[in-house]
């Protein structure tokens, strides 16, 4: 098929490339002249194990092309995937100016029948908007689809080539028929692919992301139980996590999430919720515990210093919001930083993708070191602020060579407590009552 991918974001540049490495010819949109140039040339302007090799490789087989014009990608195309951003409003609500922007682009560029795809989260409704848009501008005759995406940052090419399901939106039988060919190839080992109405693959998108941002705001509010109860939130986990009705995934407590995603999603939720009369509690609650939780660190630092950081130097590994990426939308360092500097504490942190992103988002005084012992040298305390696989095996003993002070803040329980306090440290986790040794994993 001939595909077109409006947006080259995340979410966009996962879409084109790996279709194209399934044998399709996709010409990929973007208005950003500079990342155009730099995607011809078979680099990616964001991080993303195996996007790289994906995207050369299939720019130089002739696959995969790019542009700054619909016009150039949308002739003649099979199918249209929408794939730009949504950003939040400032009550919460998913700005849709660039969907029905890109849409209008879409529509004036239609040569012929076409399948236009809302790749872009969205909320319930948007598909209608889309059709709107489009009709405005084109006599062509077109079927509107919903397809939102499962992508997890850092395992993003895995998800979209063995994908454990593919939700989508249709109305007609036309367009049903389109998008189970273009899946098929992915789906071969029995991963269903969900057909249902459009406004239930809308709303799917963004349940989905307020369930797994619940499960990890529950666990941190039963971690925060284990640190006052003298439990271990580890042990708790393993016993909740291996009753089958509930299972393991997003069961870690930790420093709150952040990303692209859940913090959006949720609020956008919060914000059709609301829009119908409807008080969604439960979201409400979910959204002010992970608020909470970014600055649970600060506060065990603040009461390890007798109520203060001034003057105090705070080592940092890890900044993205997660691992394999290079993300800091709302990630819990920033706001791990900012409370540390409003202090009148100084920061050194490391990690090991996401440097150049921190320098356009951390205050200048922020020291940005290219090794994680850097980050330790004469630290009054280091955090464990995002789980790098480099950060769990620490050696402690050089850390206590290094480090002027003895706190070590494990804002994702990945370190072993009693090594740490072996190696002369004053060790605390998140939900790990100090003198509770590790349950496992």
């Amino acid at each position: 098929m001939k595909i077109a991918v409006i947006g080259t974001g995340y979410v966009g540049l996962v879409t084109g490339t790996c279709f194209a490495e399934s044998g399709h010819a996709v010409t990929c949109v973007d208005v950003d002249p500079r990342k155009v140039e730099l995607l011809r040339g078979g680099g990616v302007p964001i991080y993303e194990p195996g996007l790289e090799e994906l995207v050369h490789r299939n720019v130089r087989e002739a696959r995969l092309a790019f542009t700054t014009q619909a016009a150039e990608a949308v002739p003649g195309a099979d199918v249209v995937f929408i794939a730009v951003g949504t950003p939040p409003g400032e009550t919460g609500e998913a700005d849709l100016s660039h969907v029905l922007g890109a849409a209008r682009d879409v529509g004036r560029a239609l040569t012929g029948p076409c399948v236009v795809v809302n790749k872009s989260t969205v909320p319930v409704g948007s598909a209608e908007k889309v059709r709107a848009a489009l009709a405005e501008v084109t006599r062509h005759p077109f079927d509107v689809v919903s397809n939102p995406e499962f992508l997890k940052e850092g395992a993003a090419i895995d998800d979209f080539m063995r994908p454990d399901r593919v939700v989508v939106g249709v109305e007609s039988e036309r367009a049903r028929a389109l998008m189970a060919e273009l899946y098929a190839p992915f789906v071969r080992a029995e991963q269903p692919v969900l057909f249902m109405d459009l406004r239930s693959a809308e709303l799917t998108k963004y349940a989905a992301n307020a369930m797994l941002a619940t499960r990890i705001s529950f666990m941190n509010e039963i971690a925060t139980l284990c640190d006052r109860l003298g439990a271990d939130v580890d042990a708790v986990r393993r016993g909740v996590g291996s009753d089958r009705r509930i299972g393991h995934p997003f069961l870690h407590p930790g420093a709150g999430y952040g990303g692209s995603c859940f913090p959006k999603d949720v609020r956008a939720l919060l914000t059709t919720a609301r829009q119908i009369g409807l008080d969604f509690d439960l979201l409400r609650a979910v959204e002010r515990v992970n608020e909470r939780q970014k600055r649970s660190l600060v506060e065990k630092a603040l009461r390890h210093f007798g109520g203060s950081v001034s003057g105090r130097t705070f080592g940092l590994w890890g900044l993205a919001f997660k691992p394999r990426t290079d993300d800091m939308r709302e990630a819990p360092a920033l706001t791990i930083v900012e409370a540390l500097v409003g202090g009148g504490a100084r920061v050194r942190a490391h990690d090991p993708v996401a440097r150049e992103v921190a320098r356009r988002l951390l205050p200048p005084a922020v020291e940005l070191v290219e090794e994680p012992y850097q980050a330790a040298e004469g630290a009054d305390a280091l955090l464990l602020v995002t789980e790098w696989n480099e950060f769990r095996q620490p050696d402690f003993a050089r850390l206590r060579a290094l480090m002027r002070g003895d706190l070590l803040l494990d804002g994702r329980n990945c370190w072993d407590a009693e090594k740490a306090r072996a190696a002369g440290f004053v060790y605390q986790g998140i939900g790990r009552a100090t003198g509770v040794a590790r349950a496992g994993s």
